[in-house]
């Protein structure tokens, strides 16, 4: 009795270890890439790879209507923090079929065996609630609605954060350092970039970094790299730079909720004597400063060349050219007058205006 016992113990534990074993989350035929680009296929968020994490990976649109894709949950639930997303638009990836399916129609199993992404917690989404049911009792975990597992990711998001930057801390930072200073160019500029997947896309295609024996950076190279230079070396030498616009990292736009601190790029400020605010760019700050002009002491904006602090009162700004700010169409400050209009010429540009001429008819049309 007791070797029989024992038998069908290790059957179940063999049979567990082949099921977690066979279950990937790598997309088994070519993914459906929502976004454009080249950087198309990285998560917009963390730079993780789309196809590597598909059967977790979610989409939406901002505002602008501009599409967005992510590795997971936890990645849409940080831009759900940071933009107005409408639930209504989130799409995730039904495991069985691995097309996109309506999110909010989904049934999700979470805190199965399978490995998270990006959490400690796994969830996975299913297009009806049978197939959920299934894998549930083949790998645990319990089935929910869209509304509940965001819930359960919103609720663990600190948690989650606190784990993964324990893990660059340790590994990932050290290993792109190292990647960073044996293989690639010396003049790559994070700032220059809106998000980790388009700095990614340039590190892969235009050949940014490579190992000396001429191979490409494998994805976890690639990754890593990515990370060091997005939150690491990008900090760094700003900080090295003087007379640049000082931001923490708790500090949102009060207009469309972003960190301004992710985009030191466009960072701008409104003094009210001692205190201020920060805006991810022009075109907010502009929305704020027509309801609220009364008592403003200092208005501080990025120049686009030098990236410096300069006076935003004082500055020329182009307005309707090529160039996109964290928020889609934005107005571009310079100090000199001479570069606004050579970049105005460059950049298909509308017009150069003082800070006085900005009106809010012209600004509401960037939208």
């Amino acid at each position: 009795m007791k070797k029989t016992t024992i038998f069908l113990y290790t059957l179940l534990l063999i049979f567990t270890y082949s099921s977690l074993c066979a279950f990937s989350k790598e997309a088994n035929s070519e993914p459906v890439l929502v976004q454009s680009g080249k950087q198309k296929h990285w998560c917009s968020v963390c730079g993780m790879n789309i196809k590597m994490n598909y059967k977790t990976s979610h989409t939406s649109k901002l505002p602008s209507g501009k599409n967005r894709q992510y590795c997971s949950i936890r990645c849409l639930t940080v831009d759900m923090h940071e933009h107005n997303l409408n639930a209504d638009d989130v799409k995730v990836v039904d495991v069985l079929s691995e097309e996109l399916i309506d999110a909010k129609a989904a049934f999700y199993v979470v805190g199965s065996d399978i490995k998270g992404t990006m959490t400690k917690v796994s969830k996975l989404a299913f297009e009806n609630a049978e197939s959920a049911e299934d894998f549930s009792i083949e790998n645990g975990g319990d089935v929910v609605s869209f509304d509940k597992a965001l819930e359960i990711a919103k609720k663990s998001l600190e948690s989650d954060i606190q784990m993964i930057n324990k893990k660059k801390i340790k590994k990932i930072y050290p290993m792109g350092k190292k990647i960073f200073e044996n293989t690639c160019k010396k003049d790559i500029e994070p700032k220059n970039y809106l998000q980790i997947n388009e700095l990614k896309s340039a590190i892969k295609n235009e050949n940014l970094c490579k190992e000396k024996n001429g191979e490409e950076l494998d994805e976890k190279e690639l990754q890593a790299v990515s990370v060091y230079l997005w939150e690491v070396k990008k900090f760094d030498d700003l900080e090295k730079i003087a007379n640049t616009i000082k931001v923490t990292k708790d500090e949102k736009c009060p207009i469309c909720g972003m960190f301004v601190y992710k985009y030191p790029k466009w960072a701008a400020q409104i003094f009210y004597g001692d205190s201020h605010l920060s805006f991810d760019g022009i075109k907010d700050m502009m929305k704020y400063y027509f309801k609220h002009k009364d008592s403003v002491s200092k208005i501080l904006v990025t120049d686009y060349y030098s990236q410096k602090a300069i006076d935003g009162a004082e500055a020329y700004y182009v307005i309707g050219s090529d160039v996109y700010g964290p928020m889609g169409d934005e107005i571009i400050p310079f100090k000199n007058e001479s570069e606004a209009k050579t970049f105005n010429i460059d950049h298909k540009g509308f017009k150069v205006l003082n800070f006085i001429d900005i009106n809010k008819e012209e600004v509401d049309k960037l939208d």
